[in-house]
């Protein structure tokens, strides 16, 4: 069994000097904070796996695919791979908990046969 306290969580976040921090990671699953301070900019990309979001702090909009909802502490959403989606209108610190499955990016096409743009 591994366990986690929230509060030890965000200590580590706060050293990590990054938005966002992954602390668990299995094949089928992978779980980190995102941290969004108040009026910040989500400049996040549609990921490749099914992801699920819990408010643990704060209050902001997320938009999925073109539709706003308001988000607060205790929020649960969910968002399918591909979507796209950003959190705005920040306006209390967002702490969230994010779920990927399977782990954040395994579902992503190896770099080498990635097409490139430019």
């Amino acid at each position: 069994m591994r366990a986690f306290e929230f509060d030890d969580i965000v200590d580590e976040w706060r050293g990590s000097e990054r938005p966002y921090l992954e602390f668990l990671r299995k094949e089928s699953l992978s779980v980190g904070l995102y941290v969004l301070p108040a009026g910040s900019v989500d400049r996040q990309e549609p990921h490749t796996e099914d992801e699920v979001y819990y408010v643990a702090e704060g209050e902001g909009v997320i938009n999925v695919s073109g539709e706003d909802r308001p988000v607060r502490s205790g929020s649960i959403i969910f968002v399918d791979k591909g979507a796209k989606h950003f959190f705005h209108l920040v306006t209390k610190d967002l702490a969230l908990l994010v779920f990927f499955a399977p782990a954040e990016g395994s579902n992503a096409a190896p770099r080498s046969s990635q097409l490139s743009l430019s």
